[in-house]
């Protein structure tokens, strides 16, 4: 009878796990949920997605929707050199030839960026050409570890994505994360469908392009870029209501906007990604979503 018993649950554990791997019905939902034209799909046994452009209060925007089978593995990271520079997006991601959509990261300091939150020691110039984040990992290797500094921002790890909101870097650490992304501290936008945004935070107010990611669970993912192709982009404030309207999240975040937003995607007849908004500028950094 135990023997039986372990078999059912070893062959209902075997089905759930093949319905999360592999879900039959991803663009059926994709297009049933549509508030768009779907501009660009890209089908495989491992990644999926489709890339939907609206409009949103007269500002063009496109809302992209992921699923990946192994996030720990096929959300991937580059970087610009430490200390030395910034990089186009579309240069950044020639270093990772499996990117099938690609987008902006984390936001940085450099002379013409110079502002670091309080608790940061030192002074700005000490972290120009770095990202934001008092810890910074790319493919496992820690390149910063502020001691005492709460880390806001996203890391990736065999879960999936995770956003942290003040995080001790220790806690981090010890879910073994390969690869961490950040941007101001108040950057995180909603847990649970919860507004996160501090009430005073002027920067929340401001019209700009922006890139904003989401995670609905382990596999699936939202990012929202807003473009200035019409007007001059949207606020933060704004693209909260757009997800507590249409989506259960469970968390939504922040990257760096303005004229660092960038989308990039496959482009199947021409075998290379394009750009699909933005890219114009220099980053820290970029998320690639790969095979």
């Amino acid at each position: 009878m135990k023997k039986l018993l372990c078999l059912v649950l070893c062959l209902i554990i075997s089905v759930s796990a093949g319905l999360a791997e592999e879900p039959g019905d991803f663009f059926d939902r994709v297009e049933a949920d549509s508030i768009g034209k779907i501009e660009r799909t890209y089908d495989s046994p491992t990644l999926k997605y489709t890339v939907e452009s609206f409009t949103m209060d007269g500002e063009k925007c496109y809302l992209s929707r992921i699923w990946v089978q192994e996030p720990e593995r096929q959300i991937r990271k580059a970087t610009a050199d430490w200390e030395e520079n910034v990089i186009r997006p579309a240069f950044l991601a020639e270093k990772i030839p499996e990117a099938v959509l690609v987008i902006n990261g984390s936001g940085f300091v450099s002379p013409i960026y110079p502002g670091i939150p309080d608790s940061y020691p030192g002074v700005s110039s000490d972290y120009d050409y770095t990202p934001l984040g008092s810890l910074t990992i790319t493919d496992g290797e820690i390149f910063r570890n502020l001691e005492g500094v709460a880390y806001y921002g996203l890391a990736l790890n065999e879960d999936g994505i995770q956003m942290y909101t003040g995080a001790d870097n220790e806690e981090v650490l010890a879910t073994s994360p390969k690869q961490t992304w950040s941007f101001y501290e108040e950057c995180p936008m909603l847990r649970d469908n919860v507004d996160l945004l501090p009430e005073n935070w002027r920067f929340a107010d401001r019209m700009a392009a922006r890139t904003i990611i989401a995670r609905l669970d382990r596999n699936n993912y939202l990012i929202l870029n807003v473009t200035k192709e019409k007007k001059h982009g949207l606020t933060l404030r704004r693209t909260v209501q757009f997800f507590q309207e249409n989506f259960t999240a469970e968390w939504v975040y922040n990257l760096d906007g303005g004229p660092s937003s960038a989308l990039l995607c496959w482009v199947k007849d021409r075998g290379k990604l394009k750009t699909l908004a933005g890219g114009t500028a220099k980053v820290a950094d970029i998320m690639a979503f790969t095979e």
